[in-house]
């Protein structure tokens, strides 16, 4: 049976373009800034590492926050954005499309290599519907028109994790001393991400590069099935 979403949810033309075009090397996704005859292309797309999720339930979002003070004493902090959908438990992998568009500054040449965006594989089934990804908490009937939600983060990076495992994979970047963060032994993966394993969960967390945050879409098949969780930019007049 073919799938039918809520109208509400499915992502517009300009945001449904650049979700195909984001993982589509050779695709120009625009121009650099100020200079509007340098296109900005996608380069390539990287795996970066895989990721275990046994428990099917994802969170998307930064991997901390800045209640600093909660952390020290020991408090409870919000809790973080998972995902209203499900998954199968598995593992899945975790891709970055990359884009380039030179540019220099104050005589200096810049590469301009950016994230275009980040996705979770779920399948590699096609994506027939994009659509945004609530959250558990998300209400539906109080979303603003052109205004997705999602998740906001001050150091730029988000991330994917179990939500079964939340609190024993976030623990490195939320542990302080004297209102310093306590260097974190994490597994450093390309693409400046980070991975986290909980071993007795069998479970995983992966950052990636989130610019202010970061806009959750699904990707679905025909049949409603999720094929790919992508993470686009928080800016304000991003494509997508």
């Amino acid at each position: 049976m073919k799938w039918v979403g809520d109208a509400r949810l499915a992502a517009g033309p300009e945001a449904a373009w650049y979700l195909e075009a984001a993982f589509t090397p050779g695709a120009q996704l625009g121009a650099v800034y100020d200079n509007p005859t340098t296109p900005i292309v996608v380069t390539g797309v990287e795996e970066v590492t895989t990721i275990r999720v046994p428990s099917g339930r994802l969170v998307v979002d930064a991997p901390w926050d800045d209640d600093v003070s909660s952390y020290e004493q020991g408090l409870p902090t919000r809790p973080p954005r998972e995902l209203a959908v499900s998954l199968p438990p598995g593992v899945y992998r975790v891709e970055i499309a990359w884009t380039a568009g030179p540019y220099e500054f104050l005589g200096e040449y810049c590469d301009g290599i950016e994230c275009a965006a980040t996705r979770l594989c779920v399948s590699d089934d096609p994506v027939t519907v994009w659509e945004m990804g609530l959250g558990i908490d998300d209400d539906i009937d109080r979303l603003q028109p052109d205004s997705p939600p999602q998740f906001y983060a001050d150091a730029n990076v988000g991330c994917f994790a179990d939500a079964g495992a939340w609190t024993t994979l976030s623990a490195p970047f939320r542990t302080f001393k004297d209102g310093e963060r306590v260097p974190r032994d994490t597994e450093r993966l390309p693409g400046w991400c980070e991975r986290v394993r909980d071993e007795s969960h069998q479970a995983d967390l992966v950052t990636f590069t989130a610019d202010c945050g970061g806009v959750v879409w699904l990707g679905r098949t025909e049949t409603g099935d999720v094929a790919t969780i992508v993470v686009t930019s928080g800016m304000p007049g991003a494509k997508a």
